[in-house]
């Protein structure tokens, strides 16, 4: 693992960039999506994919199944953050990092205590209803059981996470391009880089140095100045802030 060669890119970077994905999350103990081993590995009741829960149709097809489904395998309330969570928020404290782009939907960043985040996926910690839009924390669905309703109105409270056929947040998009067009360094990880649009978001960084930290290959491997197959939290928790 060349810990040295990282250690050495972050030292000189005035303007860090983290953009994540499952991998980030998974020493944290909550499960990727596309390993032998992930959430779209898995078949749920009645021989549906997870893939068709998570939709905006299925949603409003079948809410109580979505919402069984989403406290079972999308919300994992015991899980803390991992030395890359916290050592991203040591980072924005030394001033180093501009932000962390992330697509997962988990908190942690956060909850680690970082503040410049850009959520492309949205989050589980927020939810809303649909007809008041009044806002709901995490333990309010979790504890829920069926649909969750709004306590003001009574109209369904759903996450505030992008589902399949739903599109991102324009000004959480917006800001992600600029900080990564902003960044001297992009460290990204945890991610196979194959799920569109948020992969793209690569071709924004105009900065010196691209790191990729993932346990397999990813498409841009070859444009990347340091590659690193290893679990994300051993090789950021390595890392010095100085």
């Amino acid at each position: 693992m060349s810990t040295q060669q990282l250690q050495e890119l972050v030292d000189d970077a005035q303007r860090i960039v983290f953009f994540g994905g499952a991998g980030v999350s998974t020493e944290s103990g909550i499960p990727d999506f596309r390993s032998a081993q992930g959430l779209y590995s898995q078949v749920y009741r009645r021989d549906l994919s997870p893939e068709e829960i998570i939709s905006h149709s299925f949603l409003e097809r079948d809410p109580a199944t979505f919402f069984d489904f989403y406290r079972e395998k999308l919300i994992y309330p015991e899980a803390q953050p991992n030395a890359a969570h916290l050592k991203l928020a040591e980072l924005e404290r030394a001033g180093k990092l501009l932000g962390v782009v992330t697509q997962n939907i988990d908190g942690l960043d956060e909850l680690a205590g970082t503040h410049h985040v850009a959520e492309l996926h949205g989050t589980v910690m927020r939810n809303y209803c649909v007809r008041c839009h009044r806002q709901y924390g995490r333990d309010f669905v979790y504890h829920s059981t069926g649909v969750p309703h709004c306590e003001a109105c009574g109209g369904m409270v759903r996450p505030d996470v992008v589902l399949y056929e739903e599109g991102l947040d324009p000004g959480v998009v917006e800001k992600a391009e600029r900080w990564i067009s902003q960044a001297d360094l992009l460290i990204v990880a945890g991610t196979s880089l194959r799920v569109y649009p948020a992969a793209g978001l690569l071709h924004y960084f105009r900065g010196q140095h691209l790191v990729l930290i993932n346990k397999t290959p990813t498409p841009a491997d070859a444009a990347a100045a340091l590659v690193v197959h290893a679990p994300v939290g051993e090789v950021m928790g390595a890392l010095e802030v100085r």
